[in-house]
């Protein structure tokens, strides 16, 4: 199976399962949220603050991760 062998570079150019994808699209949405309320310009209250900087860590840790998935290779069946 070549994608044992594999290095973060080869990784992350290697097509992406469907399922992958789609978590990736999410982490990317919730870190952009959090992103969005941790820079507004109005006054927010602490508790809501602090929930951003988990969304931003979160939604980075599931995009990282989710584009480092790699499809597996289908294997021949062996003949008998």
């Amino acid at each position: 199976m070549k994608n044992k062998n594999m290095n973060v570079v080869e990784r992350t150019m290697a097509p992406t399962p469907k399922w992958f994808k789609i978590l990736r699209a999410v982490g990317i949405a919730l870190a952009s949220v959090g992103g969005v309320i941790i820079a507004s310009p109005v006054a927010l209250p602490i508790g809501l603050v602090s929930v951003a900087g988990y969304l931003v860590l979160g939604g980075s840790i599931i995009s990282v991760v989710s584009q480092t998935a790699v499809k597996a290779e289908e294997q021949p069946e062996p003949k008998e």
